[in-house]
């Protein structure tokens, strides 16, 4: 799997007359040595990618998008993964940055990404809500990087998608590997307002709430939604909820509205955690 941060160190190695160069195939999880050729890149596993498609992956990032894709290899020939849902109308793509890529939804990005990187944000998120132990609901699945970090510590984690076009980009994330793979996650698929009300009462030592922005996604700022959080969640126990920059105009009104609304569906005590742009609300 390539991006333009993989592409473009390579195409600088063939410039200078590398014959070898140690490189990431898996958008920095691990590190392989790859030989240089006439024809291109060949990997250890025998994969050969040619010159113009790594010039091609290498200037998406040059065509006005923020950072170009995620360019999965098979047989020689590099595919963008993009899926188009026809549930809801939107496209959803892998978005490569310095470190962990994110979720594009119909091009937005779904995590914070500027001095920082989405695997990094995740465990700010997580962080707030410390210790995350016990029984933990990720309402909104994406990627799977809220519902695989809280794994690492909790005893279970029920994690909620709505769309499962995102789960097919995320299977081919590399990390979202444990998503799918580490038995202490369970997968739920489904409209979160709708699922979180069929969950059984005092259920959950803490609730991660992630949801997309306002614009997509406003019922998962309602008050309704949030009588459902709060009935889920066990006494004593604690809801990290991301809104987005505090400081900024959007995001200060958006964060207002949303504590008044904890406060008035019986969180008791609400937390600002700017670190991680959220609060964080107790039961």
């Amino acid at each position: 799997m390539l991006s333009p941060y993989q592409a473009e160190p390579l195409l600088r190695a063939r410039d200078a007359a590398r014959s070898e160069v140690r490189m990431t195939p898996d958008l920095g999880l691990s590190e392989v040595d790859v030989q240089l050729n006439d024809t291109g890149v060949c990997f250890p596993d025998g994969e050969v990618v040619r010159w113009p498609d790594l010039e091609m992956i290498r200037d998406s990032k040059r065509s006005g998008r923020l950072t170009g894709h995620c360019y999965v290899i098979e047989n020689g020939t590099p595919r963008e993964i993009s899926v188009f849902s026809q549930e809801n109308n939107r496209i959803y793509s892998l978005m490569p940055t310095h470190g962990a890529p994110t979720l594009l939804i119909s091009s937005i990005p779904m995590h914070r990404i500027k001095g920082t990187d989405p695997f990094a944000d995740t465990v700010e998120k997580i962080r707030a809500a410390a210790p995350v132990i016990g029984n933990v609901l990720d309402t909104t699945t994406g990627l799977g990087y809220t519902a695989i970090q809280a794994a690492r510590t909790a005893s279970a984690v029920t994690t909620i998608e709505l769309d499962p076009a995102v789960l097919e980009v995320a299977r081919e994330n590399p990390w979202s590997r444990d998503l799918f793979e580490n038995p202490r996650i369970r997968q739920l698929v489904g409209d979160s307002a709708e699922v979180v009300a069929g969950l059984p009462d005092a259920a959950f030592d803490r609730i991660i709430h992630d949801p997309p922005t306002f614009s997509l996604a406003g019922e998962l700022y309602g008050s309704a939604f949030y009588r459902e959080l709060h009935r889920v969640l066990k006494p004593r126990g604690r809801l990290f909820h991301y809104i987005g920059n505090p400081e900024s105009n959007l995001g200060g009104k958006v964060s207002r509205g949303v504590i008044r609304r904890l406060h008035e569906t019986g969180f008791s005590r609400v937390v600002g955690k700017p670190e991680a742009f959220g609060v964080l609300a107790h039961k």
